[in-house]
């Protein structure tokens, strides 16, 4: 059964890419000729061209935006990348669609996939790793239905956003800065141009925001990183014995090169100690090496429990990583850099320069601090009260704010 439905999935997907293309070679020949030289270097481009062709940012059609029901329920359109479990980025878009749904405002889920799947294909997945998301999970290419608010998510989702004729304030969830995703050219300047779509922003820490204002003159608020302390907290007598590294090969912004790097430097002065490795698997690095891979949230606490310390790298904004290695009591070992210190802003956080040998310092440093489960239990206070409802609350008032409601 599993099989049969894999092969309608991606019959599905054959017609729909099939589709698109026909109505290319009718009306944008050139287009097609662009696609098919971007083809030789890049399998799927990431966002669909046609969309860049049809988003001429510097005109701006007037905002419409239906009137508030004297209730001040709200309806918000949310574009998003078909989301995945262990999605950082996708679980923090959920959390304050949650917080809406939860006061009673109405949420869709428009989904833009270039890979040619349908919503329906992708709607098992959300429902369970997202199962509190009650709104409907529709196409994007299908176009909107007007709402209130109408929110980007992602860079390349702001191109449908910009170019849907529904109805609705626009704005962008803004989790990093993704111009930096990709070396300077013409990636980095289609991702920068949606910053200059007229949207307002919402974005994940200060930093984000001040970035915005005084590089692209973009309008935004910005909401602090909460932090599930339900799920990451300290677990009472576990032995901690090692040390932890958020690894992702895939995202070139949280610099695995350097931490592996380090962590050989480390091994070599502590080989008793431990290493862990999560985020995807990346193959034996040594006799004490435990490479977990993607792993669910309550293994990742019981990880970090185990550790003294957790080197996590961010080269772009901060991951919602160190504030969940606080919880639990494993002191996150970070890049020094100002966009990481405004955003966790957390006396115990260590941060090092971006080299190998003084990130295998900081980590030493940790796992030879006497009196380590003061430390630990300090660590784990100090985000006792960071709950995601403050970013959630934070949403309301913008959308209040911003349509006048």
């Amino acid at each position: 059964m599993k099989v049969v439905r894999r092969l309608q999935r991606r019959a599905h997907q054959v017609t729909r890419i099939v589709r698109a293309q026909g109505v290319r070679q009718l009306g944008a020949r050139a287009l097609g000729r662009a696609a098919r030289r971007f083809a030789a270097d890049a399998e799927v481009f990431p966002v669909r061209l046609e969309d860049v062709r049809a988003a001429d940012i510097s005109v701006r059609r007037p905002v419409v935006v239906p009137d508030v029901p004297a209730d001040g329920r709200l309806v918000v359109n949310w574009v998003s990348t078909p989301p995945s479990p262990g999605s950082g980025g996708h679980t923090t878009m959920f959390r304050l669609i949650r917080h809406l749904e939860s006061s009673g405002h109405t949420c869709r889920l428009y989904l833009y996939d270039v890979y040619g799947s349908r919503a329906v294909d992708h709607e098992p997945v959300i429902r369970s790793a997202f199962p509190g998301f009650r709104g409907p999970v529709l196409d994007v290419s299908d176009g909107m239905a007007d709402a209130h608010a109408v929110f980007a998510t992602a860079w390349m989702t702001a191109y449908p956003v910009f170019n849907d004729p529904c109805a609705g304030r626009r704005f962008y969830l803004v989790q990093d800065y993704e111009p930096w995703f990709f070396p300077v050219g013409g990636l980095s300047a289609l991702a920068e141009n949606t910053y200059r779509m007229g949207f307002h922003g919402f974005t994940a820490g200060r930093y984000l925001a001040e970035k915005l204002r005084t590089s692209v003159d973009m309008p935004a608020d910005s909401f602090d990183f909460g932090c599930d302390t339900d799920r990451y907290r300290l677990t009472p007598g576990v032995r901690r014995d090692g040390v932890v590294f958020y690894a992702r090969r895939l995202a070139p912004r949280r610099a695995i090169e350097i931490g592996l790097l380090a962590l050989e430097l480390f091994a070599e002065r502590h080989p008793d100690v431990a290493i862990h490795t999560y985020g995807e698997k990346i193959g034996r690095l040594g006799p004490r090496h435990v490479d977990h891979g993607l792993v669910t949230p309550d293994q990742l606490n019981d990880i970090y429990n185990r550790c003294y310390a957790g080197l996590t790298l961010s080269m772009t904004n901060v991951s919602l990583v160190p504030h969940e290695m606080l919880a639990a009591g494993c002191l996150p070992v970070v890049n020094d850099a100002h966009h990481n210190r405004v955003v966790l802003d957390n006396d115990h956080v260590r941060y090092a320069p971006a080299t190998p040998h003084d990130l295998a310092r900081a980590l030493s440093e940790v796992v030879t601090a006497p009196d380590f489960d003061a430390l630990a239990a300090a660590a784990s206070a100090s985000v006792t009260g960071r709950s995601w409802d403050a970013a959630g609350h934070e949403l309301e008032e913008v959308l209040r704010r911003e349509l006048g409601a």
